[in-house]
């Protein structure tokens, strides 16, 4: 007996709209007329506007992020799609990728791909593309950075100095290292200069730097602004109080007995040399040298005697160079560039005076100094000094006067000199340059750097073009004697923004003498 199958088929039908057979379905359309006729992207909005801060160049991520996205980047895309979250709830995301527009059109295309079931076991696919307006919008960042009065933390760098040698010191060690560029703000203050910046860790780095570079110390104190009792989260300014060591440069410093048998059995006077990150002080009586730390010295502080306004100037009436000098047991370090000498002295007011008063000192400026010079020196015979250290010395161990430096002619080293220095500018002025006399003291702080090689050596030093031009233009006259000043070895050249045409080749060996003068 023959089997029968029976193989059950399914019914055509053709579309209401078109007229091709179709299998039936809800609609009673094939896919393409469903297509045109239903549109299941009419909730989802064509164009959309997300914000970029145009300093740090950072998309806004609601509710308060900020995120950094390069164009085209997954993170971009992102950004955009969570913006199109709450329209995307009712249908399902299958792809979604960029469409190129112009870097700077300020329009991101974004085209996505959706799927939605229209009807029962009729699910329906289509792809639009989103066009994003990007709008420009501070970030809290640089909305605090843009208002000149906002900080987060302070660094206030002090010392409690007449001078502000080290202060100008100081600054071009900043100019140079690039140390001050996490600053929002610079403000002078008489004892100093107050450093802002957005960022506590920005001020500990900061910090960081000044230990390294000058002897000093700091307390760290904050203040609370607000307080969220519901998140628990606190709002502080914080507060660095940088204290540099209060001796400068040309001080006369009395040391105390017990510190002086510390440095190598050395005088109880001494004088300054120079303050980097040690104190270098020298001995006048015999060349002696030593190093002092920050935290030395603010173990056993000590304070100066006297500072460059009490310095009186003298006529050297002769020199008496010391050769060989036997030092005691157990000195330090003696200085090579200095030469021990002893110098009779008279105040320059009183020179052709019968009853002139005649000092004698000793002195490391001997290979300096000849009769004839005029020096800045203080007079310890004839002064009256409010030190409880110097009064308990012995009148023996104390001599008449104590010359610090040799006197040049100031418009003639001003006339010479072909160098410059740069200076710290914020918002077009200069930083602590207010007064005449302020302006007066860096001028003595340039000469010192034409006097110490030590110091040139940790700065930048730039060539004064328009000096080097007028000098060679003019008949130099060598005779008056002033300081060397910084070799052209020593300086940089400036940077120059003016854009000069290049001159026209005049020869076809123009490139042969280009590569000798490289190979040069």
């Amino acid at each position: 007996m023959q089997s029968l199958n029976i193989t059950p088929s399914v019914g055509m039908i053709a579309c209401c709209e078109c007229g091709v057979a179709i299998t039936p379905n809800q609609a009673n359309m094939c896919s393409g007329c469903l297509r045109s006729r239903v549109d299941i992207t009419e909730g989802i909005t064509k164009t959309c506007t997300i914000y970029m801060c145009k300093f740090c160049d950072r998309y806004f991520v609601p509710p308060s992020a900020w995120m950094r996205a390069e164009l085209e980047s997954k993170e971009l895309l992102s950004i955009c799609l969570k913006k199109l979250k709450p329209m995307l709830t009712k249908v399902r995301l299958t792809d979604a990728c960029f469409v190129w527009t112009e870097a700077h059109s300020k329009r991101i295309k974004v085209k996505i791909t959706i799927q939605k079931e229209v009807f029962t076991s009729t699910i329906l696919q289509q792809s639009v593309v989103v066009e994003f307006s990007v709008a420009s919008q501070l970030c809290d960042d640089c909305r605090r950075a843009e208002a000149k009065d906002f900080w987060r933390a302070c660094v206030q760098v002090r010392q409690r100095a007449e001078f502000k040698k080290t202060l100008f010191y100081l600054e071009q060690l900043l100019l140079k290292h690039s140390a001050h560029k996490e600053c929002t703000g610079v403000k002078p203050v008489p004892t100093g200069i107050d450093f802002y910046f957005a960022k506590q860790q920005e001020a500990r780095k900061f910090v960081d730097f000044l230990n390294t570079v000058l002897p000093c110390k700091y307390h760290y104190a904050q203040e609370l602004i607000s307080h969220d009792t519901k998140n628990n989260t606190y709002d502080y300014k914080h507060t660095f109080c940088v204290e540099i060591v209060p001796i400068c440069r040309d001080n006369i410093v009395c040391l105390p007995k017990k510190i002086a048998q510390q440095f190598g059995n050395m005088s109880q006077i001494v004088i300054c040399l120079r303050v980097s990150n040690v104190i270098t002080l020298i001995d006048p009586n015999n060349l002696q040298l030593v190093d002092v730390q920050g935290t030395n010295f603010w173990r056993d502080p000590f304070d100066a005697l006297c500072g460059p306004k009490q310095l009186t100037e003298f006529y050297v009436l002769d020199v008496d160079v010391i050769d060989n000098f036997e030092r005691k047991a157990g000195h330090g370090y003696v200085s090579k560039r200095h030469q021990l000498a002893d110098v009779w002295l008279v105040r320059s007011d009183q020179v052709g005076m019968s009853d002139a008063q005649t000092l004698s000192a000793r002195t490391h400026l001997g290979h300096l100094l000849s009769p004839g010079d005029l020096v800045m020196a203080f007079d310890l015979k004839n002064c009256n000094v409010n030190n409880a250290t110097f009064d308990a010395m012995n009148n023996e161990n104390v001599p008449d006067a104590i010359i610090v430096k040799k006197v040049f002619d100031r418009n003639r080293r001003a006339q010479k000199r072909q160098w410059k220095l740069k200076r710290l500018v914020v918002d077009g002025n200069i930083v602590g340059n207010e007064t005449a006399s302020v302006a007066d003291e860096f001028i003595g702080f340039m000469e010192d750097i034409e006097e110490d090689v030590l110091m040139r050596e940790k700065i930048n030093i730039y060539k004064d073009q328009e000096k080097i031009e007028r000098r060679m233009g003019e008949a130099t006259d060598d005779e008056d004697e002033v300081p060397d000043a910084p070799t052209l070895a020593e300086m940089l050249d400036d940077l120059n923004f003016n854009d000069d045409e290049m001159p026209p080749e005049t020869s076809g060996n123009v490139g042969e003498e280009d590569e000798e003068a490289m190979q040069e």
